[in-house]
């Protein structure tokens, strides 16, 4: 069996789970009505977002370096719904982004690339 085409070392991919481990996720898309940088973190955007729940929702992102705020807003993205919300530098995130990243932080060449839809669907549309 042939090692997966990636710029990251194979060691570097996590451990096999379970389609049920899987399917315990909730992966939604969700709408960026507002985004502004965090005020205690300087690689962190924080972002309000429409989830199709009819409740705003925050999530905090260390997306700062690649991503303009402005530039953000009314994008559409995918997010880990059900995530446990947690403080991050004093400001509640209630899920995480998807992202994809060719390179480990810190490195000079790295790029972080939003996970969107090819097109423009309802926010809080299921991912599957």
């Amino acid at each position: 069996m042939s090692e997966p085409a990636t710029d990251q070392p194979a060691s570097s991919f996590k451990p096999e789970v379970t389609f049920d481990d899987f399917a315990r996720l909730d992966l939604r898309v969700a709408t960026i009505t507002h985004s502004e940088p965090h005020p205690n973190a300087d690689r962190l955007l924080k972002l309000q977002l429409d989830d199709g729940s009819g409740t705003p929702r925050q999530i905090c992102a260390g997306v700062r370096e690649f991503y303009e705020p402005e530039s953000l807003v009314g994008r559409q993205i995918v997010i880990v719904a059900n995530l446990a919300p947690r403080a991050i530098r004093g400001e509640e995130s209630r899920g995480m982004l998807l992202a994809g990243s060719n390179a480990a932080k810190g490195s000079d060449d790295r790029r972080v690339v939003l996970m969107t839809p090819m097109s423009e669907i309802d926010a809080g549309a299921t991912v599957s």
